[in-house]
């Protein structure tokens, strides 16, 4: 069976679910622990993004990440679409069981592709920032996150990812047959949220300024 032919059956689209699920969620940890560098001042997190322009794997990055993106949410509605279908006439009949989580990956989805978006314009284009510099990204960072609402919409956001992180990994860790899923979902997300909300609550609070 060729790639194309393994794509279009219902174990080919997850398959690529999860290598590129896997793929966005080592990006998602490398990105968090990259924030961390605010804490250590402006030289730290500044360097850093310099050191990534200076060995030109900015733009790679973000390729990969929107293609894997892309390929990801093709293959979720896709599956989605294809479950529906098979339920037919019974979907509106009964209430599909599962966590919360699972029940909310689309909507979840749909809010961290929207926030990808803005954070690019933000942090990444600097049209949407009240300091807007390129390559001043800890003033950008503190300007940002001055604002409740910034805050707010970045909560939100990094809420979503959670419940989807947890439920990415729970299900993954459980088709290989680790007891522990659960527990090893939910501590994940738990340690990635409190990474990603630790910068903005820092700035708002005035612990970093």
């Amino acid at each position: 069976m060729d790639t194309i032919g393994l794509y279009r059956t219902t174990i080919g689209k997850k398959a690529v679910m999860a290598v590129t699920g896997a793929a966005l969620l080592l990006f998602v940890i490398a990105h968090m622990i990259g924030n961390l560098a605010v804490f250590s001042g402006a030289d730290a997190i500044d360097g850093y993004g310099r050191f990534l322009r200076e060995i030109n794997v900015v733009w790679p990055m973000r390729i990969g990440l929107l293609g894997c993106i892309a390929l990801h949410f093709l293959a979720a509605y896709q599956l989605t679409a294809k479950a529906r279908k098979a339920r037919g006439k019974y979907e509106h009949r009964r209430r599909v069981q599962g966590s919360y989580a699972a029940r909310t990956m689309r909507w979840g989805g749909v809010i961290i592709a929207l926030f990808v978006v803005y954070h690019l314009l933000d942090l990444t284009v600097g049209w949407l920032n009240p300091h807007g510099v390129s390559g001043e990204i800890y003033a950008n960072v503190v300007a940002d996150f001055q604002h409740w609402y910034v805050v707010l919409a970045y909560t939100l956001a990094v809420v979503a990812l959670g419940f989807h992180i947890r439920h990415g990994v729970w299900s993954a860790t459980q088709t290989l047959g680790i007891t522990t899923s659960r527990v090893i979902g939910l501590g994940v997300a738990v340690v990635i949220c409190a990474g990603f909300l630790s910068v903005p609550f820092a700035v708002f609070t005035g612990l970093v300024s």
